[in-house]
């Protein structure tokens, strides 16, 4: 990341559909243009073999992603289609057995969110374990989430404390949306880190998809764009450290809502 006194801007997406040739080919190309400088991090879903998902075709591409920039871990708890959780899922079994699959078949993935911003204590127990920077932390709640849903709350970097170590967390802190807004804006963004996310599916709408490009080119000119491998490196040492109840929200995770 450039030496300056520009706020970081990052931005990672949510790879759920990397086997649908249509999704797959519209969001490598983005990863290959990096519109403003931005270099995207690939938070990808496990092949899900129980859905009849090729893990042949899936490994290929992943790979794929892991040689254009950082490789990361994105949990679907309960199906290719279902984000979150059922009830009585063992989260953080679920995030080691996928962590220990991924780095059997050579890849090493340093960041991790996990599906429909689900996260609990054990889940982040299990990132300090694997050694991951913890992105499913947000800035502002989701709005679809219903009433005491548990869900992770930052508002800059920080060092979350766990059973099993600190985890360092870089919260996501804007949406696609966020993102077209704030560069039709001269105003910067108030956060540290501006984190910026997409879904792969974003991409086949061609006007959200000129609308992504445009934007990140506008904003890399205001912000000092980077990779998240490289902003983790360079907040490690100065993210405060946090209680995990600091950050719980929702009532399942320990917090109040």
């Amino acid at each position: 990341m450039p030496g300056t006194a520009k706020p970081y801007a990052v931005l990672s997406c949510h790879v759920e559909r990397i086997l649908d040739d249509r999704v797959w080919h519209a969001y490598l190309e983005l990863v290959r243009r990096r519109p403003g400088g931005f270099v995207v991090a690939s938070l990808v879903r496990p092949a899900d073999a129980a859905h009849g998902e090729s893990e042949r075709v899936w490994l290929e591409r992943a790979r794929l992603l892991a040689a254009e920039g950082p490789f990361g871990h994105h949990t679907h708890w309960t199906s290719p289609d279902h984000a979150r959780p059922a009830d009585d899922e063992d989260t953080a079994a679920r995030v080691l057995r996928e962590g220990a699959w991924l780095r059997g078949h050579g890849l090493e993935p340093t960041v991790f969110c996990g599906g429909g911003w689900y996260t609990d204590a054990s889940v982040a127990g299990a990132c300090a374990l694997l050694g991951y920077v913890d992105c499913t932390p947000r800035m502002a709640r989701p709005t679809y989430l219903p009433e005491g849903a548990p869900w992770a709350q930052l508002g800059a970097p920080a060092r979350v404390e766990t059973a099993h170590g600190d985890v360092l967390a870089i919260p996501t802190t804007r949406s696609l949306g966020d993102l077209v807004r704030a560069a039709a804006r001269p105003s910067r963004l108030p956060e540290p880190v501006v984190h910026g996310y997409l879904h792969d599916t974003d991409l086949l709408d061609a006007r959200r998809r000129r609308a992504l490009v445009v934007a990140l080119t506008a904003l890399g000119r205001r912000y000092a764009v980077g990779e998240i491998d490289g902003c983790a490196a360079r907040v490690a040492e100065s993210a405060v450290r946090v209680p995990w109840q600091a950050v719980a929200r929702g009532r399942a995770s320990g917090g109040e809502e």
